[in-house]
């Protein structure tokens, strides 16, 4: 016999983004230490501190709740890494920042823990898959493609095409750091690695692309 859940009333303004950032931390306990399949609305709800009720006014299912946490650690981390401004000719300077702000998100086993959930279920959840997708890798290549396009247009640098460049270059930036972390391998890399990688990467970006 099914249990029957007996919905609480909706919480206004801040109380419900409060309840809501509440509720989503609490998933982000239990998808990390249990895995997407052994995770149960029921463990989330405890985890929260908040009723079942509670919870399905928010989220309807734990696909709908996890692709709420893959959208918002997506969003935070192209708030920070990916802001690029078009009208400053410093490429060298731009990649290197931007580099080493994406590696050094990429490689904290907070985030390559998600990862690793996400990449076991896409399978089977295609439109977790897509959410992470084109809120986490497309939307960094996009960025770093517009930056790359004004730097062509400004007689920077000379790209044939932009997109493929950007993500040649987030690409190398991990290059020998992040898959041992994803992989549970090794620890995260050091800032002084994840310097000298970036580094790398930028001068032999700027060798193939600098204009002459």
């Amino acid at each position: 016999m099914s249990e029957t859940v007996v919905l609480d009333r909706p919480a206004d303004g801040a109380e419900d983004s409060a309840k809501r950032r509440q509720i989503v931390e609490g998933a982000r306990s239990v998808f990390l230490a249990r895995g997407f399949d052994a995770a149960s609305m029921a463990d989330i709800a405890k985890e929260a501190g908040v009723s079942k009720g509670t919870l399905y006014v928010y989220f309807t299912n734990k696909e709908q709740l996890f692709a709420e946490i893959v959208k918002l650690e997506c969003a935070t981390h192209a708030e920070g890494a990916f802001e690029l401004d078009p009208g400053n000719p410093d490429v060298e300077t731009a990649l290197i920042r931007l580099g080493t702000n994406f590696v050094g998100f990429l490689c904290t086993p907070e985030k390559a823990a998600s990862l690793r959930v996400v990449i076991g279920i896409a399978e089977r959840k295609p439109e977790i898959g897509q959410v992470f997708y084109e809120t986490g890798p497309a939307f960094g290549v996009a960025r770093l493609r517009d930056y790359l396009e004004a730097q062509v247009k400004a007689g920077v640098l000379k790209i044939e095409d932009c997109e493929v460049a950007a993500s040649q270059f987030l690409d190398s930036c991990q290059s020998t750091l992040f898959k041992p972390v994803l992989f549970n391998f090794g620890p995260p890399p050091t800032p002084d690695q994840v310097r000298r990688v970036v580094t790398i990467a930028v001068r032999t970006f700027l060798a193939a692309y600098r204009a002459k």
